[in-house]
């Protein structure tokens, strides 16, 4: 089972939690349809905070929102996956290509390996939120060591859209949990400056999680 960290700071926090844990455990299924007020009657809650969560949902590619029509769980295709991993392959590609050229400081490793250790540790516990988060840190700090500031809005924009396939396909089976080892891979190249090595490794790494993903969507859809 999936388990998640949150703080509730206002309602619609606890509508936007709810809404996510439903989607992530497929309670909601792609394409249900999201009533604003069957959802703030079902949690004593007006429709204000329920319209927050499900635009905030929508930010991530959760929810889709058409005018006059409402809001339902999204849907994402093989194509999308496909061209998302695609342009990412680009960005990741460039981003290992200028940490290497830059090079990691002691405080740049000693952050990637903070951050490997809790990946690990929520991997383990099966935290879905804090193994994105600490996925999603992961990546970004390799792409700040890069320098390029543009490249790090890219490569975070990238993210958002890959997370939602992680979302609608994913469990923590053995191949998610090899997703730690191979992030290791990853540094330990480009501690070495190893252009080649790194590319290759980071290649691999998404060639892996997208096939896993693709083959996960088959089941659920």
């Amino acid at each position: 089972m999936m388990q998640h960290s949150r703080l509730y700071n206002t309602s619609s926090d606890y509508v936007y939690f709810d809404l996510r844990d439903k989607i992530a455990s497929r309670e909601l299924k792609p394409k249900q349809r999201l009533l604003e007020v069957k959802i703030a009657t079902e949690m004593g809650v007006s429709r204000t905070p329920v319209r927050e969560a499900l635009r905030r949902l929508a930010s991530e590619g959760l929810v889709k929102i058409v005018p006059n029509s409402g809001a339902r769980v999204a849907s994402p295709t093989p194509n999308e996956m496909e061209n998302a991993y695609s342009v990412r392959e680009y960005l990741e590609n460039l981003s290992v290509e200028l940490a290497c050229r830059n090079g990691l400081d002691s405080r740049a490793i000693e952050s990637l390996e903070s951050v490997l250790a809790a990946e690990e540790s929520a991997s383990e516990k099966e935290d879905i939120d804090a193994f994105l988060e600490a996925n999603n840190a992961f990546h970004r700090l390799i792409a700040e060591s890069g320098k390029n500031q543009v490249l790090c809005e890219h490569i975070d924009s990238i993210m958002t859209r890959t997370n939602v396939f992680i979302f609608f396909c994913d469990d923590f089976d053995e191949e998610k949990k090899a997703s730690v080892a191979e992030h290791r891979a990853i540094l330990r190249a480009i501690a070495k400056r190893d252009r080649e090595g790194a590319q290759r490794e980071m290649r691999e790494h998404l060639t892996h999680s997208h096939r896993a993903l693709a083959a996960a969507e088959g089941k659920v859809n």
